[in-house]
């Protein structure tokens, strides 16, 4: 493999197809048992990969060098390879930043609350304390750190202004699940879920029957990609391509 994707599960993945939409090159999926992933890593046999679930945090241990934005993160959700050297970036940061900012949704100031606390969430906390949000409150089933249980939540946070969705519940073919009851956050404005397969979760189906922002993952997924793509092949892409590419995945998805 070149390039491509590296996770636990990855038959919802729409990563080949933006990909190869951004680049001219070929993006293999690479599903890893949590027992292939060190001999994967080990090997280097790539030019420059995306990790996702559950390696975005495992991944760090291998890497030769991460750069300062990855590195205050916590997490790696790009890697290249330059001549045996592995070098950890995160795009993610960059994308949910985009995601943010092309919809309008204000969190300066704001109580938000973020479901997860693994690689991805630890991006999402960084941006949201980027653009100065008043509280950030994590909630999660492994408890660690400041991380809070759900029944916490609702006790104690129903007043959240602003939803992020960083864990996988809800995401295909699980579509039935959803990480929390937002009938209980009446002061909620906007719900933000990183899924992107299906379009619309479960969770945001009642965010719109409730009158609150709801946004999928599809361009924070795109943008990350450009990102990653710029990193994998040393130049830059227009800002533009991020929403084409995600137009056209869109209308691809929907004529399924």
């Amino acid at each position: 493999m070149e390039y491509g994707l590296i996770g636990e599960k990855l038959g919802h993945s729409f990563s080949k197809i933006i990909h190869e939409k951004l680049a001219d090159y070929k993006y293999d999926l690479t599903p890893l048992t949590k027992e292939e992933f060190p001999s994967f890593m080990e090997k280097r046999d790539f030019k420059a990969i995306n990790v996702t679930i559950p390696y975005k945090e495992k991944v760090i241990p291998y890497l030769d060098e991460i750069d300062e934005n990855a590195k205050q993160i916590g997490a790696v959700n790009t890697i290249v390879n330059t001549n045996g050297k592995l070098v950890g970036h995160n795009t993610d940061f960059s994308g949910f930043l985009y995601m943010i900012q092309n919809n309008k949704v204000e969190i300066r100031d704001k109580k938000v609350l973020v479901l997860g606390n693994g690689g991805a969430s630890k991006a999402v906390v960084a941006v949201l304390k980027s653009l100065k949000a008043k509280e950030i409150i994590l909630v999660g089933r492994t408890l660690r750190g400041n991380v809070i249980t759900y029944e916490e939540c609702y006790e104690n946070h129903g007043n959240g202004q602003v939803i992020v969705n960083a864990t996988p519940v809800g995401m295909y073919p699980n579509i039935d699940g959803s990480p929390i009851d937002l009938s209980k956050f009446t002061q909620c404005e906007a719900v933000l879920d990183l899924i992107y397969n299906p379009l619309k979760t479960k969770l945001l189906l009642q965010a719109e029957k409730l009158g609150m922002k709801a946004v999928n993952g599809l361009e924070m997924l795109v943008a990350q990609a450009k990102y990653a793509v710029e990193f994998f092949l040393e130049k830059n892409i227009d800002e533009n391509r991020i929403k084409e590419v995600t137009k056209e995945v869109y209308s691809e998805i929907l004529s399924r």
